[in-house]
């Protein structure tokens, strides 16, 4: 009999990637499983769930949740505790202080990160935050300390970081180099470097500045200082920096500040209007055109129907809406960019890394189960024509997603011209040639860069 169990560490903390890769590992013995710190909005996840009991509701913010669903909850509890016993192991080997870090990385529920971050900047060290659900007057607040004390605040919400080619949280093998990348997103950070460095380059330092940094209430604060910082920093020789459109007046800032600067800059603001720039500032409409990466592109295959779009990366969905748009074509997202023609849309690009489909489950990233989900039902749908991917491997990924990919396509009765890019390089992992080499093996087409995948699937339908 199906049944929903729930076990309470009291006062025990796991990083929050940790959990989620046991999750994943009790995920296969067909259960259906979420570790969660027992803060109210986690609660309230498990409960929407269906993964709460009472047990669990008695959970204190100080506590874990360990919760199961299925004919084996209770073998799965079992399991969890080992899989916690063993991981907490390895970390007690760790020592309790490192004098010489000068980097903080903080990964734990968002109503718990501010006061941490606040602690490690009055200490003098630069702060990455990984955790979200960070309010945004804490997150105006922590920039403004560590402006005043000339630190870098990456986050909340950062989940990429290059840091002295140390690559940080969700990111890739990238060899050192003299180019400086400031980016709100993470997925837009590893496309850029990962391009970069498939191109030859390489880079200096990759900043994460978190996804509201360059809105009206935050101001741009951590932008800019990174690109004081990486103007300061005599490895790096001209700078790219990523986003989505800021709010009006912070753009302003932005181009005015990047104009000052002694060396050439890229504002790769995706989905923005035409930009006055000084002659020193180049604007890129894509990722791809920001890296200064060329692909060579051919495609034989015609196809009809509507594109569906299944990324796991909210900037790769951004850029390929772009180029589909630059196309002529309407299309749709659960995460649209400016401009976009909505209303009637045949196409839609559908970002898996949302809110809306990671409450109580990983990100599909870590766990590309959910994407697997959403290609069968679109490899099942007679209106679709093409489907279109992103592949991202790189450290905190998935070990195998194109396998994960492969799988689904080789059990459908029903073929489609399947369409990918892999974001990711040689020394990743999972190995970039690995991973198109496996895609190809079950008739993918992948491209050179998500945008050139995009081009390819416009084109498959200009035939």
């Amino acid at each position: 009999m199906t049944s929903v169990k729930n076990l309470v560490r009291r006062g025990f903390y796991a990083d929050s990637v940790a959990l989620m890769r046991i999750a994943r590992e009790l995920q296969k013995g067909d259960v259906e499983a979420s570790l969660m710190i027992g803060s109210p909005s986690n609660k309230a996840l498990l409960k929407e769930s269906g993964l709460l009991s009472k047990e669990g509701a008695g959970a204190g913010p100080d506590d874990l949740i360990i919760a199961v669903k299925g004919k084996r909850a209770s073998e799965a509890l079992v399991l969890a505790e080992k899989l916690l016993i063993s991981g907490s192991s390895d970390a007690s080997s760790l020592p309790a202080e490192l004098p010489e870090a000068n980097l903080v990385l903080i990964s734990i529920p968002g109503e718990f990160a501010a006061a941490e971050a606040r602690k490690a900047l009055e200490r003098g060290l630069h702060v990455m935050i990984f955790s979200d659900n960070v309010p945004l007057k804490e997150e105006v607040a922590l920039k403004r300390l560590a402006a005043s004390k000339g630190l870098l605040l990456m986050g909340p919400d950062c989940g990429t970081a290059l840091i002295n080619g140390t690559p940080v949280a969700f990111a890739n093998a990238v060899p050192r180099g003299d180019i400086g990348i400031v980016a709100a997103s993470g997925t837009g950070l590893q496309e850029v470097s990962c391009l970069i460095a498939r191109s030859g380059g390489g880079v200096s330092h990759g900043i994460g500045v978190g996804g509201r940094d360059l809105s009206r209430e935050v101001g741009g604060r951590m932008t800019l200082a990174a690109l004081d910082a990486l103007e300061a920093d005599p490895a790096t020789r001209r700078i790219i920096v990523i986003s989505k459109p800021p709010a009006p007046s912070v753009t302003k800032t932005i181009v005015a500040r990047a104009g000052r600067s002694r060396k050439p800059v890229v504002l790769c603001l995706l989905g923005s209007k035409k930009i006055k720039t000084p002659e020193n500032v180049r604007l890129a409409r894509t990722l791809e055109e920001a890296a200064g990466f060329k692909p060579k592109e051919s495609l034989k295959a015609k196809a009809k129907g509507r594109i569906a779009g299944l990324f796991c990366g909210g900037t790769l969905c951004a850029e390929a809406q772009i180029v589909l748009m630059d196309h002529g074509l309407k299309v749709a997202s659960n995460a649209p960019v400016p401009g976009a023609r909505e209303r009637g849309a045949p196409h839609v690009l559908t970002d898996l890394g949302d809110d809306e489909f990671t409450r109580g489950r990983p990100h599909p990233m870590i766990d590309p189960a959910l994407r697997n989900e959403h290609l069968e039902r679109a490899l099942k749908d007679r209106a679709v024509g093409v489907v279109l991917l992103d592949v991202v491997i790189g450290y905190g990924a998935h070990a195998d997603p194109a396998g994960l990919i492969s799988s689904v396509l080789n059990k459908s009765k029903r073929k489609l011209l399947v369409i990918a890019s892999v974001t990711g390089t040689e020394g990743d992992p999972q190995v970039y040639s690995r991973q198109v080499r496996t895609l190809k093996g079950a008739g993918v087409v992948v491209a050179g860069s998500n945008a050139a995948a995009a081009r390819l699937a416009a084109a498959a339908l200009e035939r």
